[in-house]
């Protein structure tokens, strides 16, 4: 059988869009570079600007409560439900490209977990609020606890470190008049101190309502009470959120109550004034130098009041959708920077505009300017949008299509250019999860199909930020799993090609759990109202998953999970042929491309124009003729369902002759593998995921495929086929050279360099020549362990790795009695070069690493035992030798006998 010339496909992981929140807590610093965020029990760091991932820590084996990150970025905090809190320091490099997080210290900081921390704004103290009503102050640096802040046993849902204004008026005034016949007893000082010290505060509030501000200087507690004369709760329901203005000197809180207050200081205590009775506030804060005030919440909208009237100064808007429900919010009104983390795990972030840019607008419009996508969930299909494939459309088990760029990022950018895997655009319009997706040859025009019964065209132009639904079909009773869009590319001459914006394709084609495909005729005029259905057939049995247009448009192809695919004409819809084979229920069908080269099927050669490739849950892909519908080869390597395939590239620079024609497929073994057509086999399988894999893409210019599934995860796989051919040249012609250098080397007795060469190029057989050499050499040097000086130096230079090589190979020689003199040698001249300690810890790479190294060493040392063993057993033997001969002699006659009977 002649030997296949072909070079082995290779892809490797260029780019993968993966989860960063999955709820709980966010933090940013102050610089608003550093993200992080919470991911089930393990804590992210990602740069903000470039959507950077600069660190993964992991977690202790429980999901994480709460965790901040200091203004300084110097340290992150984590607190999990095992009561523990870790402590790591983190070092940022210049470029923002790597973070390195160290813990510093773990500690259990309460009885029950924390769920609320709070830094103050030098980085140097940290509060701590427990469940069970608890509230510590830490020194981050130390790690010790400086204040214990007692109260009610109510969970701690709120916290805010704060410095009264220097010439504000703070409350302690009041309460050192109140309290200074007490301080007079204690003979402390009730004198007010003007240093920065005496000014810091912790405000807090509790889950029943309750609020309170701790003097971390006196150590004294204020409560603050909506009514201060019956001391009712500043809140009737949990405090959620609470921030500080020095400009006004006044707190602002926000409740789940559906109430925002504004706390200021008067001569009687903390006067509140209510604002906001619409929705249960999770954030409030203070915004351009205390003058504005912002509010967010159930409604998922990011409001702005002013703070002077009281008044919202943002535009009126209707209340999104329950999964849009903001939880929680970061402000840095420094950088006029609004962070919300969405119930959907969206973070959206909002440019706040100066108060001075509000006065004498009607009200100003909050939308985020930027949308970070948490986790996509599942992901049951992608495709790659617009000419330049810069863009790539999600279906993400949820109701919209999420556009994310897959451009790389530049150096250097700044929060407006769109980075890697940066969201910058939703598709929304469907009531229901999304199921399907497919794009025509331009890329501008998308169709979707989804569980609320309706496929919808959507048309995408980036450049005039216009993403709009253009036609919206009925006539599905269920579920549309499967939609599909012809991709004959129009005339170059023509309109239609010189301008697809305004020309939609000519046609959709659906396929439903109801068992039927349709073929929707595309208005030429944009319909935002429901198009009927043009054509409409009982095609299967049982449900449809899939359906494929052939590459010019004429026929369609549908899978079922019946068992069978059937061939359709476009004109007429009236079944061409079906194909029948698979024992299970069939995912995904796939007409080969236009440009497809001849097939060497089973049975013989065939055109490749006239083939299609099934994916069955019977964990086969099958390939079949167009020409008399017969199966041509059965591809078989999956351990589970196969849910797509997809044709890659097919190279313009190789002859017709020697063409490479491969398909990628996915399954739900969560495995990637490129298969050869013509032999049958796979070329190449692509690990990266942990569940089920729904979809694959391929970049029609580069053969990248993208890969994603049940783990939130997509995976952009580059073909590196051209470069690993050339690496593996260029390492074969380097170790021809090294062996003839090798050659040299012992030919010329340069046992240094003929050493050094052979460890490194881990040539057993030739070191043992040359340390054979060495050590029977007839004219030894003095001095030297082994028989020459040069070879004692080498043998004393050595690395751990070459060191460890180097035993790896003695442990071998030593078993052998032939060479195991030349072992013995080479490992005493070891011991004597070097003290014990160098060997027990000896750097050894690899995940057994010691546990390696303690085996080596314990087979040297049981052979060399066994050695001297056998060479004691042989002295004694050779004392029995001297014996056996001496009584010899003593019965010989003597010598004059010998002479007479001679």
């Amino acid at each position: 059988m002649a030997t296949r010339q072909a070079p082995k496909t290779t892809f490797e992981v260029s780019n993968v869009i993966q989860p960063i929140y999955t709820g709980g807590s966010v933090a940013l610093d102050n610089g608003a570079r550093i993200l992080a965020t919470t991911l089930g029990e393990e804590a992210v760091l990602t740069e903000l600007t470039t959507g950077k991932h600069l660190a993964q820590i992991e977690g202790d084996g429980e999901p994480i409560s709460t965790l901040t990150i200091t203004p300084s970025a110097s340290h992150l905090i984590v607190c999990s439900r095992s009561l523990t809190m870790r402590i790591y320091s983190l070092k940022i490099s210049p470029e923002f490209d790597t973070a390195e997080a160290t813990l510093v210290r773990t500690v259990k900081p309460h009885n029950t977990p924390v769920v609320v921390l709070a830094v103050d704004k030098t980085s140097t103290l940290l509060a701590t609020g427990a469940a069970d009503g608890a509230i510590k102050i830490w020194d981050i640096a130390g790690g010790y606890v400086t204040h214990t802040v007692t109260g009610s046993s109510v969970l701690i849902s709120a916290l805010h470190f704060f410095e009264v204004a220097a010439t504000g008026k703070s409350e302690e005034d009041l309460a050192s008049a109140r309290k200074s016949k007490k301080a007079s007893k204690k003979g402390g000082d009730a004198r007010d101190d003007d240093s920065a010290a005496s000014r810091f505060r912790l405000a807090f509030g509790n889950q029943d309502g309750k609020m309170g501000v701790f003097d971390l200087h006196r150590r004294i507690t204020t409560p603050i009470y909506s009514d201060a004369k019956r001391k009712k709760s500043a809140h009737e329901s949990n405090v959620q959120s609470i921030d500080y203005s020095p400009e006004q000197h006044a707190l602002l809180s926000g409740s789940r109550d559906q109430t925002m207050t504004l706390w200021l200081w008067r001569e009687d205590g903390w006067s509140g004034e209510t604002m906001l009775r619409h929705e249960a506030v999770e954030a409030v804060g203070f915004l351009s130098n205390g003058n504005m005030m912002y509010s967010a919440g159930t409604s998922g909208l990011l409001r702005l009041w002013d703070t002077a009237t009281h008044q919202e100064v943002s535009q009126k808007q209707e209340p999104k959708s329950e999964a849009e429900a903001i939880l929680s919010a970061v402000s840095l009104p420094d950088k006029s920077l609004v962070m919300c983390a969405q119930a959907d795990y969206t973070l959206a972030l909002y440019r706040i505009p100066s108060a001075g840019d509000v006065v004498g607008q009607s009200g100003v419009l909050m939308d985020p300017f930027r949308r970070i996508s948490g986790t996509h969930d599942e992901i049951l299909d992608l495709v790659y949008l617009l000419p330049d494939q810069s863009i790539m459309a999600l279906a993400t088990n949820s109701e919209d299509v999420r556009l994310v760029s897959v451009t790389d990022s530049q150096s250097g950018a700044d929060e407006d250019t769109a980075y890697f895997g940066h969201d910058v655009g939703l598709l929304k319009g469907h009531e229901d999860i999304i199921m399907s997706l497919d794009v025509d040859w331009s890329g501008h025009w998308v169709a979707s199909g989804a569980k609320d019964n309706t496929a919808r065209l959507w048309r995408v132009d980036p450049s005039n930020n216009d993403c709009t639904c253009y036609a919206v079909f009925t006539g599905h009773l269920e579920s549309v799993g499967a939609v599909a869009l012809p991709k004959a590319v129009p005339p170059e001459n023509s309109d239609a090609f010189k301008n697809p914006l305004s020309h939609p394709p000519p046609f959709l084609i659906s396929g439903s759990q109801d068992r039927f495909v349709q073929k929707r005729d595309i208005p030429r005029e944009s319909q935002q109202t429901v198009v009927s259905t043009s054509l409409r057939r009982l095609a299967h049995e049982k449900d449809i998953n899939a359906v494929d247009i052939s590459p010019n448009g004429r026929l369609f192809a549908s899978a079922s999970q019946d068992k069978t695919v059937k061939i359709w004409d476009v004109e007429k819809l009236e079944v061409q042929g079906i194909l029948k084979g698979h024992r299970r229920g069939v995912w995904t069908v796939r007409f080969a491309p236009s440009n497809m080269p001849s097939i060497q099927g089973e049975t013989g050669t065939v055109s490749g124009k006239g083939v299609v490739l099934t994916g069955s849950g019977d964990k086969t892909i099958k390939l079949w003729s167009l020409s008399d519908y017969t199966c041509l080869r059965t591809f078989e390597g999956h351990s589970h369902n196969v849910l797509k395939v997809v044709w890659l590239k097919i190279s313009d620079e190789e002859s017709s002759t020697k063409k490479r024609i491969q398909f990628a497929s996915a399954g739900a073994d969560s495995l990637v593998k490129v298969w050869d057509v013509n032999d049958g086999e796979t070329d190449s399988t692509l690990d990266n995921h942990e569940d089920r894999l729904w979809t694959l893409a391929v970049h029609p210019k580069n053969n990248t495929i993208v890969s994603g599934g049940s783990d939130s995860k997509v995976t952009f796989w580059k073909d590196t086929t051209s470069e690993t051919q050339a690496a593996a040249s260029d390492a074969a012609l380097r170790l021809v050279e090294q062996e003839q250098q090798l050659e040299n080397y012992m030919h010329a007795g340069a046992y240094r360099e003929a050493i050094v060469l052979a460890l490194q190029l881990n040539h057993p057989g030739r070191l043992l020549s040359i340390f054979t050499n060495v050590v029977t050499t007839n004219a030894p040097e003095q001095g030297s362990l082994c028989g020459v000086n040069a070879v004692d130096q080498v043998l004393g230079s050595l690395s751990d790795e070459q060191l460890f090589l180097l035993l790896l190979r003695l442990r071998d020689w030593n078993t052998n009695a032939r060479t195991a003199p030349v072992a013995q040698r080479i490992l005493w001249t070891l011991v004597r070069l070097y003290p014990a300690s160098k060997f027990s810890s000896l750097s050894v790479k690899g995940a057994r690493g010691q546990q390696s190294l303690k085996e080596v060493l314990n087979a040297l040392k049981v052979y060399t035992e066994r050695h001297y063993k056998r060479t004691e057993e042989l002295v004694d033997e050779s004392y029995l030798v001297e014996y056996t001969l001496q009584e010899m002699d003593s019965l010989a006659p003597p010598p004059e006998q010998d002479a007479i009977m001679g």
